[in-house]
């Protein structure tokens, strides 16, 4: 990208004139924070002031004034004399600062952290205005002046004349509801990526929603996020830079600190922040187990115990960590908790507790095109908008259309709705939200969880063997299944019940490789017409044609002749392996249009072995031992093997032989009969 000022687009218009004052071009925000220690919010008040204009010569002056205000205005720590000098000498100065008020007996007393004086006069219409200077301070634009005072011999003679709020010191909900119905949903997508400093142009849309789970502890109460991934992708990055309510630890830290001391005279961490990250969750591992097992219990409830007491906080909790494998070779040798440090990586209670799992491997390395040149809200805004929402709660809006499956307990269905409730804040604050729109949600919420549970399911535990998430349509009646995409290596093939139309099946060449497909059918209203996508070639594409002729011959007998007649069928063919083996997938072709015109999956976890002549007759397989045993590596729990291969199967492994149920069909009627809605 160049240098030069970046075209304005629609997006950037409207949001100008619908937020006026509380957006900012986010690349004047990374010019000056490369030179300026300063939070960001502070830098993005002063360019919203003196840069919100769409002049390129309005904005060079405004970043110069910018730079000025913060040499000349800013105070550093160490000088705190020389800035009280400066308004001595002067008579009055203006500081940008931050400043906390307290009551002491009748009078409020006004401190300015970097000015180093408790003892400021400030007017009471500031502290009834902005109740934040009461709990907890406000950055701020202070005009300043010295006055002797002859009754108190010139004790405090500091006073504020003027305070103007950098920080929003108060927020309009209603308002920014209000607002948001302005958008569309791929608008406001857009938007919050920008106003987290981000370019989503080039961006898919789930890698959008990825970005935007990381703002959900910021705006849910007590989530528990983890992110593992490659070093580099920014995971802590929200923490530290977008909010000033959020603590980002880095190393051990101490029960006390996190949870207050025993005594209750000191609150601890969980108490006081919105949200608690740990940057290298492997650094956990130096810390007393004392932290693990009372965050354990908090993650569980919001409370722990300390002394006689028990507490409550409502930070979320969120752990990053690097991993140091591909994503492929963590599926494939053992857990995706791998990095995790022992005491937490062995402690399946524990990871029980985490509501969602980002796949951090997803997330590109940060480059600079990645950064967005356009609009965002003042990152203040964005946060006091978060803090806002984390009052209220959103984790019963899915009931409205939707109804969670069978497989999720009682931690799966409260991670599934603090997530989905999470997103609905960010993307929904006004609580309107299509039927569609909540499905995406819910089905990345559901996916996250699984993530958590697929990997306690591999530690080995019983317990966790439900992992077959789903949601079912009120409206419909449609139960859907949300699988997790990394899960390839082991379960290709899926133990999850499939869509109507969708078979899997192997094919073995006369050296033994096999090659292992997916055979989607699906059907559109024409005239009875195979079409064939780009995959299905050579030895695989007459088979099918063969398959379709049989069908189209019996199709009165199949009782299927009144729905082929008025429906073409579209069939694809994905490698699952991509080895590219030449199969004859007749019998599953078969199968599969079967399903889809009768709109009844197969059973799960099945393998269809076998191909059949223009007469229907059945060919048998060249061999079963390897389709069966790599059938079985990657999930199979089933299999229909044409009868003429009944004798080969005692050469099958017993290994295999105690995993898939062997299934023998004579003709192919009889093989859609025995696996369409079977148990």
């Amino acid at each position: 990208m160049s240098n030069d000022a970046p075209a304005r687009d629609a997006l950037d218009d409207k949001v100008n004139r619908l937020f006026a004052g509380k957006v900012v071009r986010k690349d004047l925000v990374r010019k000056v924070k490369v030179g300026a220690n300063v939070p960001v919010f502070v830098l993005e008040f002063l360019l919203g002031k003196y840069c919100a204009s769409s002049d390129e010569i309005a904005i060079q002056m405004g970043m110069q004034v910018v730079n000025d205000t913060l040499a000349n205005n800013y105070i550093r720590p160490d000088e705190s004399v020389k800035a009280q000098s400066k308004v001595k000498e002067n008579g009055k100065y203006s500081f940008i600062d931050k400043v906390k008020v307290r009551l002491v007996d009748s009078d409020y007393w006004a401190e300015a952290s970097n000015f180093g004086n408790k003892y400021l006069h400030i007017p009471t219409p500031y502290v009834r205005d902005y109740e934040r200077l009461l709990t907890g301070g406000v950055w701020a634009q202070l005009d300043l002046r010295f006055e002797y005072d002859e009754e108190t011999k010139g004790k405090n003679p500091f006073w504020i004349d003027k305070l103007t709020p950098i920080q929003i010191a108060s927020f309009d909900l209603e308002d920014y509801r209000r607002v948001r119905r302005e958008f569309t949903t791929d608008e406001w997508i857009d938007f919050m990526l920008r106003s987290m400093g981000y370019e989503p142009a080039e961006m898919s849309r789930r890698l959008k929603m990825l970005f935007l789970v990381r703002l959900i502890p910021l705006a849910e109460r007590n989530f528990n996020l983890v992110e593992l991934g490659p070093r580099g992708t920014g995971k802590s990055y929200v923490i530290q830079e977008i909010s000033p309510y959020a603590a980002l630890l880095t190393g051990g830290t101490t029960v006390a600190n996190l949870f207050g001391h025993m005594t209750g005279r000191q609150k601890g961490m969980v108490q006081i922040w919105d949200v608690v990250g740990f940057d290298e969750v492997a650094d956990l591992q130096k810390m007393p187990k004392e932290v693990i097992t009372t965050m354990k219990t908090y993650c569980e409830s919001g409370t722990f115990q300390r002394g006689q007491e028990a507490v409550a906080g409502d930070a979320s909790i969120a752990m990053f960590g690097n991993t140091n494998q591909p994503i492929d070779v963590m599926v494939q040798t053992g857990h995706l908790f791998a990095p995790m440090p022992d005491v937490i990586r062995d402690d399946m209670a524990f990871i029980d507790r985490l509501h969602f799992y980002l796949p951090g491997w997803e997330i590109p390395k940060m480059r600079n095109d990645m950064f967005t040149n356009h609009y965002g809200f003042v990152v203040d805004f964005l946060a006091e908008a978060l803090r806002e929402m984390r009052k209220h709660n959103f984790t019963e809006v899915l009931d409205r259309h939707f109804s969670l499956g069978a497989h999720l307990n009682a931690r799966d269905r409260k991670a599934v709705r603090k997530t989905v409730s999470g997103l609905m804040k960010i993307l929904f604050p006004h609580g309107e939200v299509a039927p569609a729109e909540l499905a995406e949600v819910l089905e990345l919420a559901l996916e996250g969880r699984r993530r958590v549970k697929e990997q306690l399911k591999k530690m080995g535990s019983f317990e966790y063997y439900h992992t077959s998430f789903s949601y079912t349509s009120q409206e419909s009646g449609e139960e859907r299944f949300v699988g997790v995409p990394e899960q390839g290596g082991r379960d290709l093939i899926s133990g999850d019940p499939l869509a109507p139309g969708t078979v899997y099946t192997a094919g073995v060449t006369s050296d033994g490789t096999v090659g292992l497909y997916r055979v989607e059918v699906s059907v559109s209203s024409g005239t009875g017409k195979l079409k064939t996508a780009g995959g299905v070639a050579g030895a695989m594409k007459e088979s099918v044609q063969r398959a379709f002729s049989f069908l189209q011959a019996k199709k009165s007998e199949l009782g299927i002749a009144r729905d082929l007649d008025t429906s073409d069928i579209h069939v694809e063919v994905i490698d699952l392996l991509g080895n590219r083996v030449e199969a004859e997938v007749g019998v599953a072709f078969f199968v599969a249009v079967y399903s889809a015109l009768r709109r009844a999956p197969v059973s799960p976890g099945l393998l269809v072995l076998g191909d059949m002549s223009v007469q229907g007759n059945i060919k048998p397989v060249r061999s079963l031992v390897e389709p069966l045993q790599v059938a079985k590596d990657n999930g199979a729990k089933r299999a229909l093997i044409p009868i003429e291969n009944k004798r080969s199967f005692l050469e099958v492994n017993a290994d295999v032989v105690e995993h898939v149920d062997p299934v023998f069909y004579g003709d192919p009627k009889t093989a859609a009969m025995k696996v369409l809605g079977g148990p």
